[in-house]
């Protein structure tokens, strides 16, 4: 009967040790998925790399039958110029009819007719030689000696020097003698005065037009 015991026995111990590596494989697998989880990057190899979604486009089939819609001149257009690279009509074209930007020309650029003073004409500062009367003959008069001492808001495109108006004679007084003028216009009839009394000009120019 022992030895009937023993016989019995022996088959549980190699079933014990079979069913042993089964456990340990799970135990590793377990531990792969659980490293994979912790860190959220799987383990990547050739077999399961494959592009991204849409990285990969089919490309077109033409001449595979009318539902796919690419036949007889399969997405080419017809013949001539429309089949033409770069060929057909412009955004631009209206059918033969005048096109837009030709139908409007006066509405390009600026017109020539109102001859806007903003842009094609210049405009100067005014003074009149009644202005210098109690000038200081020691400071040189410039545009922006005259602006310093309130004879003149704004420079403008310049500053020009009539021969007077009856306002300004009203005033009264003498020229001084001897001013000195730097990048100043001057009408005939001003400069004629103003030279009479022994002004420097400076780099000033002929009189300027009326």
């Amino acid at each position: 009967m022992a030895a009937t015991s023993k016989k019995s026995s022996a088959p549980k111990s190699t079933a014990s040790k079979a069913a042993a590596p089964k456990a340990t494989a799970t135990k590793r697998s377990s531990k792969k998925t659980s490293e994979v989880a912790a860190t959220g990057t799987p383990t990547f190899s050739l077999a399961t790399l494959k592009p991204n979604l849409h990285s990969r486009p089919k490309r077109t089939r033409v001449g595979r039958g009318h539902g796919s819609g690419m036949v007889k001149t399969g997405g080419e257009g017809g013949k001539g110029q429309t089949v033409r690279s770069g060929g057909g009509k412009g955004p631009a074209f209206e059918g033969g009819q005048t096109p837009w930007n030709r139908r409007l020309p006066q509405k390009r650029g600026y017109s020539q007719k109102s001859r806007d003073i903003g842009h094609f004409r210049t405009t100067h500062a005014v003074i009149n030689i009644g202005d210098l009367s109690g000038w200081d003959a020691s400071i040189e008069v410039s545009p922006q000696s005259l602006r310093e001492r309130g004879v003149i808001k704004s420079l403008k495109d310049g500053v020009k020097v009539l021969g007077g108006s009856t306002k300004s004679k009203a005033k009264g007084g003498t020229l001084p003698a001897g001013l000195k003028f730097r990048d100043m216009l001057f009408s005939a009839s001003a400069r004629e005065a103003l030279g009479a009394v022994g002004a420097d000009f400076g780099d000033a120019g002929g009189p300027a037009p009326e």
